[in-house]
This record gives structure tokens, C-alpha cells and sequence, in this order.
């Protein structure tokens, strides 16, 4: 009984991972692929125009710090200027904003 105790908390634990990394997609694809493209590489209008920077790029991968990342998602981006380059994401969670920031990482990892 045990077991299958174990299995099944397992099982459901694998599946909400999976719905997260799911969430996380359709979360990167709704309110980021405008700007960062859906591949990640910043290879759009709006991207050039405010210089998203390439995501599948390693040496790009190697300077990003998740904690930076994570403030940048939560609480918008500016330049030294004071202009807002990327607005807070809005009705996202914690695990909403880890979700995407694990998402962008999987772009360097194509």
C-alpha cells in the first residue's frame, strides 16, 4: 500500500511539472515571443528595436543570472535613461515568472 502511495504522489508530481512546463510555453509564447520571438533569439521588430538579446546564444545563457531574470519578468526593465524597455508582467506568480525563466534557459539548450 505503501507503493503505491509512493507511485502515485510520484506520478501526479511528474504531471504537475509537466503542466507547469506547458503553462510556462503558453505563458513565453502570449506575453514574451512578441518581443524575445518564439525560438528566443530577440529576432523581431520589436526586439531590434529595444535589443532583446538572443537567447540560445551561450555566452548570453552564461551571463543571465535567474535572479536577474526573475526581477526583470516581475518588475519590468529600463535603460540607464530611465525608459521602460520591458513592462512588469501582470497576474503572474512566482512560479508563473521560475516557469519562464527555465523556459528561457531551454533556449540555450537547442
Amino acid at each position: 500500500m505503501k507503493k503505491l502511495l509512493t507511485l502515485s504522489i510520484a506520478v501526479m508530481a511528474v504531471a504537475a511539472l509537466s503542466a507547469r512546463a506547458g503553462d510556462a510555453k503558453d505563458l513565453y509564447d502570449q506575453g514574451c515571443a512578441k518581443c524575445h520571438g518564439a525560438d528566443g533569439k530577440g529576432d523581431t521588430k520589436m526586439g531590434k528595436k529595444l535589443g532583446a538579446k538572443d537567447y540560445t546564444d551561450a555566452k548570453v545563457q552564461a551571463e543571465l543570472k535567474d535572479d536577474a531574470a526573475f526581477k526583470a519578468i516581475k518588475e519590468g526593465l529600463k535603460d540607464k535613461d530611465d525608459k521602460t524597455l520591458m513592462k512588469p508582467a501582470e497576474g503572474l506568480s512566482d512560479d508563473d515568472i521560475k516557469g519562464l525563466v527555465a523556459h528561457m534557459r531551454a533556449f540555450g539548450k537547442q
